[in-house]
């Protein structure tokens, strides 16, 4: 049974996080549509792409939005439509892409990722700062069953977007990777990538990240602007920093792909043609994911235990915990637990 009112976190007014974009309220529980099933939450990452909601580096989609896309929860009701195969009481997932049209070029092609009339949980409609929310059942994520709750969250957005980084950049097998930026996504793209036989190399300013990388495997772990000790043959740029594109294409090795992670990017400086894109060199960039993409994640996830770094908070210091984000003092994944 659901609560006659329930907790949830609004974007008032984008803007700094200095600014106090983020509003407390109560309110009555979300009721689901017809293809829907209501959730009640069970823990919910923290992503940049909260971040960039609440601050207004992304355009508001949905005025007022409850952000949240990495969504551990409970079944506890749902619409008329939905026949299976989740149940009442199932623990399920519920990540950042919400809807699909299902009949575009895109979506037929197996690219629904690309889908013009896609919809984005936490952007679109409702997320996870919040006691419930809702998703459509043909969106949802049945779960490993040998992760607690605050690991699992990250999974379904830091991990599933690192997973598709890692297959866009055209890793060989045993091949050399840098990762440049070292929070919540890296972490896990780091153990698959050296579950999967890679040499890694952190490059991050901050020197937490850098102890941990270490701990977790990586060959070795320098500042963000640093060269890796070693040519390699795929970075990806997790931090949303467009001056580091130059940087990461020069530590490339001929022949090797630059994939930019990141939902928002600052600007990228102007590129030297020979310096950095010669000996065919490439830039690639990824959005969003398949439901196809987090399917395979979490497979992965549950036949290699990862280590998942979660730093928590309380629903109530939600504000608290896109402030810390904000100002690179969480380490691993900031998560939320009502």
């Amino acid at each position: 049974m659901t609560a006659e009112v329930t907790r949830a976190w609004r974007v008032r007014q984008p803007g700094p996080m200095q600014t106090h974009p983020l509003r407390r309220v109560t309110e009555p529980p979300p009721r689901p549509a017809a293809d829907e099933l209501l959730v009640r939450v069970l823990a919910c990452g923290v992503c940049r792409t909260d971040l960039h909601v609440a601050e207004g580096d992304l355009p508001v989609h949905r005025p007022g939005v409850v952000p949240g896309h990495e969504v551990v929860g409970e079944v506890i009701g749902s619409g008329e439509q939905v026949t299976g195969p989740f149940e009442i009481g199932q623990r399920v997932g519920i990540a950042w892409l919400r809807r699909t049209c299902g009949r575009c070029r895109y979506c037929t092609r197996g690219a629904e990722n690309l889908c013009p009339y896609s919809e984005y949980t936490g952007w679109d409609a409702d997320g996870g700062y919040a006691d419930c929310t809702t998703v459509p059942a043909g969106y949802a994520y049945p779960l490993p069953g040998n992760y607690p709750d605050a690991e699992l969250a990250p999974l379904l957005c830091a991990g599933i977007i690192g997973w598709r980084a890692l297959a866009r950049a055209n890793l060989p097998p045993r091949g050399r990777l840098a990762l440049y930026g070292f929070g919540a996504s890296a972490h896990l793209t780091a153990q698959v990538a050296l579950a999967q036989g890679a040499t890694v190399h952190v490059l991050t300013r901050s020197r937490q990240a850098q102890k941990l990388a270490l701990e977790l495997g990586a060959s070795s772990a320098g500042g963000a602007a640093d060269p890796p000790p070693e040519p390699v043959d795929s970075a990806i740029l997790f931090a949303p920093v467009g001056d580091l594109v130059p940087t990461a294409l020069a530590a490339l090795d001929s022949g090797g792909t630059l994939t930019l992670a990141g939902i928002h990017l600052t600007d990228i400086p102007v590129l030297n043609y020979q310096r950095y894109l010669f000996r065919e060199r490439q830039i690639r960039s990824v959005t969003a994911n398949t439901r196809r993409d987090g399917r395979d994640f979490l497979r992965f996830a549950a036949e290699h235990h990862l280590q998942v770094v979660t730093s928590p908070y309380p629903l109530d210091k939600a504000d608290v915990a896109l402030t810390d984000l904000a100002t690179d003092r969480v380490q691993g994944a900031a998560v939320l637990i009502p």
